[in-house]
């Protein structure tokens, strides 16, 4: 009889642990929950400050070919086309 009481207690003993070790567990798991978001949000972030400055250059871009400087004339020309054709359409659509 003595042994199934030692049986039961190292069992009880024994879930005891696992027990313990899963909520350090879960614990863990909402951490690392939680670092992923800010680690997304951070990402979300540097994308948006990326695509600010990518405006910037383009804009930049497009200024200096307006300047001047013969290379960049033709791309100019051609953004310049592509804004009347999209004024173009935003006056038609007024229109109607």
């Amino acid at each position: 009889m003595g042994e199934l009481v030692e049986i039961v207690d190292s069992l009880e003993n024994k879930v005891s642990k696992l027990l313990h070790k899963l909520e350090l567990l879960h614990k863990a798991n909402a951490k690392l929950k939680e670092e992923v978001n800010l680690a997304k949000e951070e990402n979300q972030l540097q994308q948006n400050v990326a695509s600010e400055w990518e405006e910037k250059y383009n804009s930049l871009k497009m200024a200096n070919s307006m300047l001047g400087g013969n290379t960049n004339k033709t791309e100019a020309k051609l953004k310049i086309n592509t804004l009347i054709r999209e004024l173009d359409v935003c006056i038609a659509k007024l229109a109607d």
